[in-house]
């Protein structure tokens, strides 16, 4: 999951380093990003935004503010992209880019394939494929270690006026089959459930996040001004971030390693 936070990069990884989650060192990439990731031995969570000069990516100044962006693993962009084209979406060709990544004394290059959807059928945020062609620069277990016990991503909800037009889309996506739940539909990517919901505009609308105990963020959040953390009950509670229009969802879970 994305969280877009434009030229606001040194407060938003300030701000997340505060509630104890540890951050990789900053990336830039060759398209004219930066980034910071917050790493599970699956999914991550992922600060993105432009630098102060040099290139700055149009498609993330374009993009809206907070989170925005749903990155589904690849493991061969080629053949992602054959197959979203079978489907009748209408995908760009693979497209690769690089970082750099700093371990230790040595400097070495992380390198992508992205295959990306357009922004006309999927208007709530950007959704796009990543083949990591190095992914043990970017899974690495020091990385896995965060203070506040940060261990996973168990959903993520999407907003739509038309949940029941739109949720097949989505399914077709990500190579997944949507079912109905009530008015909204789900499926499953990988450990994160994704629901589409009902609502009156298109957006990306919330992020359950997973912990191995709330007791460390709880802490840290209740000291941070920024921060609204609100318990909702012994395994679950809401943490707002309104400097980056973020509510996430914090929950107790045994997460898989």
């Amino acid at each position: 999951m994305v969280i877009n936070v434009l030229r606001r990069m040194d407060a938003a990884a300030a701000l997340f380093t505060e509630l104890g989650f540890q951050l990789t060192p900053r990336g830039r990439h060759s398209l004219g990003s930066i980034n910071h990731l917050m790493m599970t031995p699956g999914a991550y969570l992922e600060l993105v935004g432009v630098p102060e000069d040099g290139p700055q990516r149009q498609d993330v100044l374009d993009s809206p503010f907070g989170l925005n962006g749903l990155v589904v693993a690849s493991a061969d962009a080629d053949e992602t992209f054959a197959r979203l084209s079978a489907a009748g979406l209408p995908v760009g060709p693979p497209a690769a880019f690089s970082r750099p990544v700093t371990l230790g004394d040595r400097t070495e290059e992380a390198r992508f394939r992205t295959v990306r959807l357009p922004t006309s059928l999927f208007p709530a945020g950007r959704i796009y494929h990543c083949q990591h062609l190095t992914p043990d620069l970017v899974w690495r277990e020091p990385w896995f270690a965060h203070p506040n016990g940060f261990c996973g991503i168990g959903g993520f909800a999407v907003a739509s006026p038309e949940p029941d037009v739109e949720a097949p889309r989505y399914a077709a996506a990500c190579g997944a089959a949507a079912e109905r739940d009530g008015a909204a539909w789900t499926f499953r990517l990988g450990e994160t459930r994704v629901t589409i919901e009902p609502g009156p505009a298109a957006r990306f609308a919330g992020l359950e996040l997973h912990f191995t105990d709330l007791t460390a963020l709880e802490a840290r959040a209740r000291a941070v001004p920024d921060a609204d953390w609100t318990r909702l009950s012994s395994e679950e509670a809401e943490l707002a971030l309104p400097d980056f229009q973020l509510t996430l969802r914090c929950r107790s879970a045994r997460c898989a390693r």
